[in-house]
């Protein structure tokens, strides 16, 4: 029997909010009562030092080689293109430093088997520091 013909039904309804309001209380006890320990952390003890600006340069002697393939060394020019003369010139440019930096200058057309020319006689000559000499872009 139905005793409510002239009602209409009313349509079911979900209420999200009270949901929303308990996962959001979850959350922030989760967060609050969480503890991030960093298990996977190494703990390590760096040394120290107490290191002084060395007070003298390291002995250097300058190559600068140009477009056409020519060198200079320490400013005398180095006429010849046998990378042996090479090697002596830096020898006798070095003169009693045992270990000198070798800094090269090239320039930007220089080709690349005259830089080489240059690294094969400080190997050479027993030099195994070398290091090339830059400028910074203009803009």
């Amino acid at each position: 029997m139905n005793f409510q013909r002239g009602r209409e039904r009313e349509s079911l309804e979900i209420n999200l909010i009270p949901m929303i309001d308990v996962l959001l209380v979850i959350l922030i006890f989760m967060m609050v009562t969480t503890t991030f320990s960093q298990i996977a952390e190494l703990q390590i003890n760096l040394p120290t030092a107490q290191a002084e600006k060395a007070a003298d340069k390291p002995a250097s002697v300058n190559v600068a080689v140009d477009a056409a393939g020519r060198y200079v060394v320490n400013g005398k020019p180095y006429v010849g293109k046998a990378v042996e003369g090479l090697s002596l010139e830096l020898k006798k440019a070095a003169g009693s430093n045992a270990d000198p930096v070798i800094i090269i200058s090239a320039d930007a057309a220089a080709t690349h088997q005259a830089v080489v020319n240059v690294m094969e006689a400080s190997r050479e000559a027993g030099y195994s520091r070398i290091t090339f000499a830059t400028q910074a872009q203009k803009n």
